[in-house]
């Protein structure tokens, strides 16, 4: 399990840069190995479970990257709707620059880091990663994909 300061560290990030509340993640337990944390909420039925060889378990929450502790594309998505700070509504044209890999020029009142991107209030794609005025997707390419054809597939049918 990872350390009580390891946990501070990571939701205090998260709440600091998303403005996604610690308290949210009371119900839940944190481990770490490597420069990766998996998150897996807290139930009863784990005692049963705890004489098992387990060699991953829950989602992964967070990676080490270089400098930057990443939250990964599924946490965001899951967590992301809580977010209040550093989340950007792009619209199809912007998907559109993502999925060919061109950043979005942007003025916006960050410092550099992680920006979550979404295309409505309840679609969270992911993360951009927000440097000199330009947001680039660090989205996985399949699910830019995914979701671009989702989208294209909602216009044809209005």
């Amino acid at each position: 399990m990872a350390k009580e300061d390891e946990r501070k560290q990571l939701f205090s990030y998260l709440e600091e840069r998303f403005g996604i509340p610690e308290r949210l993640f009371d119900d839940y337990l944190l481990f770490g190995r490597n420069k990766n944390w998996h998150l897996l909420r807290d139930v009863p039925q784990l005692v049963a479970a705890s004489h098992l060889k387990v060699s991953k378990m829950g989602l992964r929450a967070f990676q080490k990257v270089g400098a930057f502790i990443k939250p990964t594309t599924r946490f965001i998505q899951v967590f992301g709707h809580a977010a209040t700070k550093a989340r950007l509504e792009i619209g199809e044209e912007q998907l559109q620059r993502l999925l060919v890999g061109q950043g979005l020029h942007m003025d916006l009142d960050l410092g550099k880091g992680y920006v979550i991107l979404a295309l409505s209030a309840n679609r969270i794609l992911g993360l951009g990663f927000f440097l000199d005025g330009k947001v680039r997707s660090q989205i996985p390419m399949k699910e830019l994909r995914q979701c671009m054809l989702e989208e294209l597939k909602a216009k044809s049918e209005e």
